[in-house]
């Protein structure tokens, strides 16, 4: 009977041809990707597995596949068209030539990317033809060199072996027309196998994102993390980014200018050769014998203006409430955006936000020297926790390439405790994050943690177990967010090493709950707690300004730990800022005390207001010296940053 399903469900011959195109474009892809790892043997060291080996590989056939499949989906549909209507040889002579130059093109920037990586320890991507009106001196600069001829030569005998098989496979089928009923069950295998490419073009079957690259980053070696990338992959995701509106150059004003501007905020006065902006920490002599553990909170959307201490009256965060009062509180704190991923980047790494720009994304993941790094160096174990799948917005694979030793995600939860597409409630999270700190604690080393916290974004989800007060939703979500936040503290105090432990809050970005100017304060107003059981003996309320891209050089100062500072964060302990600026996508703010000045994207003042007095009227042309130091201030630090990331001086 078995034999006879066989003989009667056949894969058609489309199918079958796709099948074997795959395997072997895929063998090919893998042969590349082993002249990759044995040229860069060296920088495997022995504290790697063989099994985070076969892993690189692995992710390797993944992003390999990926490739396949937009080279062979437009094949496959053509294909199919000669199975149903029989189109003669003209057609597949077509499809033989058009898949033969398209994987020859894919196979040579594999070859491209061997001697790339060596020289920039990066896979291919766009920058390579940064010398493209040069031609003539790149040409030499090949031909005078001999090691790339070692690559040329592999990649002509692949092209010949590649011709040579891939025209028997296209031509040695027999592709039969029929009219039988069995010709319409291969029809429908034939339309199913489609979406079986597309899937194999998303790369994961995950609900949210698609394959990128942070989907490589699955370790804390560099290079593993790199090799499972597909070159081609990286340079398509190149191109995109590069075309994106959100990416291109911002001109707010000259480099130069800017940077000396920057340079003079931060009281700057022998800067560095290499590095512009850093500030160089002095080695402290008596470092504290037991160094704190750190515990970064960032609460999704939670203005300042959703809390008692800011004025709400409908008493929805008890708990942080309370704990400001224990704390350091900085009442006048602004996240540097208005979106988690702004949040993420500029807490950890403290850099401020380019208009639309996303940090995290691209087709390679640059180094940053951000808070992780800097307490790796001391000793620390780094921890990130989230709710949700870590490969959204690229987080997952951002942070394990700036030394995050793990990040815990939805992949890491009982699946039925995964509730929304945002993964686990918050409090889960908190209650699941409590023995893996004991086992960092266990180490004998002090152990850094950053929490994401999700409820209060939609899709809204609260426990059974958890009863609102209020009847509005929005404000339920809120009430429950402090009550994940209190049970977390309930379950930590229990542990032993809570007293010896640094807790900070701050939001990723807060909420428009009112907006009565064209950017809406309540969207970048957020709570910034420091907390320290022992270490606090007499809370206080800081009104100077404060930034999101403060909180890493705040920590590594209140905690008494030297680090290099590369950023445009300052030390709120220590040091002071006349102004903070934020961004809202298509307009940037800066606030004093006084004055909030809006600059839109094309570099117009949208007004000056007394935000305090939320007063209406725009005192632009009242107050021409505030506005052009408030706007000098703001352009000079966002072009600055725009600056580093360029050249790489991060």
């Amino acid at each position: 009977m078995l034999q006879l399903i066989k003989k009667k469900i056949k894969l058609p011959s489309n199918i079958t041809i796709i099948l074997k195109v795959y395997l072997l474009a895929l063998t090919i892809f893998f042969i590349f990707r082993c002249i990759l790892f044995f040229s860069e043997w060296h920088r495997i060291d022995n504290t790697i597995s063989i099994s985070d080996i076969l892993y690189a590989f692995w992710m390797g056939i993944r992003f390999d596949t990926v490739i396949c499949g937009y080279i062979l989906l437009l094949s496959y549909l053509l294909l199919t068209i000669h199975f149903i209507w029989k189109k003669g040889k003209l057609l597949l002579n077509f499809i033989f030539y058009f898949t033969f130059i398209l994987f020859s093109i894919a196979f040579l920037v594999c070859t491209a990317d061997i001697p790339y990586f060596k020289q920039f320890f990066s896979r291919f991507s766009i920058t390579a033809f940064e010398w493209a009106d040069h031609p003539k001196f790149v040409i030499k600069m090949i031909i005078q060199e001999p090691r790339y001829w070692m690559y040329i030569i592999p990649y002509a005998i692949v092209l010949i072996i590649f011709h040579k098989i891939l025209r028997r496979i296209i031509f040695s089928n027999n592709i039969k027309e029929k009219t039988s009923i069995q010709s319409w069950t291969q029809i429908i295998l034939s339309i199913v196998f489609i979406g079986v490419i597309l899937l194999t073009i998303r790369g994961r079957i995950e609900k949210k994102s698609p394959i990128r690259v942070g989907t490589a980053y699955f370790c804390n070696n560099p290079f593993l993390n790199q090799l499972g990338l597909n070159p081609n992959f990286t340079l398509i995701q190149s191109i995109l980014d590069k075309l994106k509106e959100e990416n291109k150059p911002i001109k707010l004003i000259a480099d130069e200018i800017a940077i000396a501007n920057v340079q003079r905020y931060l009281n700057i006065n022998n800067p560095d050769s290499v590095y512009p902006v850093l500030r160089k920490h002095k080695k402290i002599d008596s470092l504290p014998e037991t160094k704190s553990n750190i515990i970064i909170v960032i609460m999704e959307s939670m203005s300042a203006a959703k809390t008692g201490i800011h004025g709400n009256n409908d008493n929805l965060t008890p708990f942080l409430d309370s704990i400001a009062k224990h704390s350091y509180y900085f009442e006048n704190a602004y996240t540097a955006g208005i979106h988690t991923f702004n949040g993420i980047f500029s807490t950890l790494f403290s850099y401020p936000a380019i208009f639309k720009k996303h940090p995290m994304k691209g087709s390679f993941i640059p180094k940053f020297h951000g808070i992780a790094t800097s307490l790796k160096q001391h000793g620390y174990s780094t921890i990130y926790f989230t709710t949700h799948d870590g490969q959204f917005d690229n987080v997952e694979g951002f942070l394990l390439a700036n030394d995050f030793e793990k990040v815990v995600s939805q992949k890491d939860y009982p699946s039925q405790k995964i509730k929304t597409t945002l993964g686990v409630p918050d409090d889960f999270m908190f209650e699941f994050s409590i023995p893996i700190l004991n086992e960092l604690h266990k180490k004998g080393k002090p152990f850094f943690s950053v929490f994401l916290t999700a409820s209060d974004h939609g899709p809204y989800y609260i426990p059974e177990y958890f009863k609102p007060k209020p009847s509005d939703i929005k404000k339920q979500i809120v009430e429950y967010a402090d009550y994940s936040l209190k049970k977390f503290f309930h379950l930590a105090k229990q542990q032993s090493w809570y007293n010896n432990t640094l807790f900070v809050f701050i939001a990723d970005h807060g909420a428009p709950l009112s907006a009565i100017y064209e950017l809406s304060l309540d969207y970048n107003h957020t709570p910034l707690i420091f907390y320290h059981p022992n270490l606090i003996k007499h809370p206080k309320i800081y009104s100077k300004m404060a930034g999101q891209i403060d909180v890493f050089p705040s920590i590594m100062g209140f905690l008494n730990l030297p680090f290099d500072n590369y950023t445009l964060g300052i030390d709120l302990f220590h040091e002071e800022r006349p102004y903070i600026y934020f961004n809202a996508d298509d307009k940037y703010g800066v606030i004093d005390q006084n004055w909030l000045l809006i600059v839109r994207e094309n570099n117009t003042v949208a007004g000056l207001f007394k935000y305090k007095e939320k007063d209406l009227k725009n005192y632009e042309n009242e107050f021409p010296d505030v506005v052009e130091q408030m706007k000098k201030y703001g352009e000079s630090n966002i072009q600055t940053f725009q600056y580093l990331l360029k050249k790489k001086k991060i």
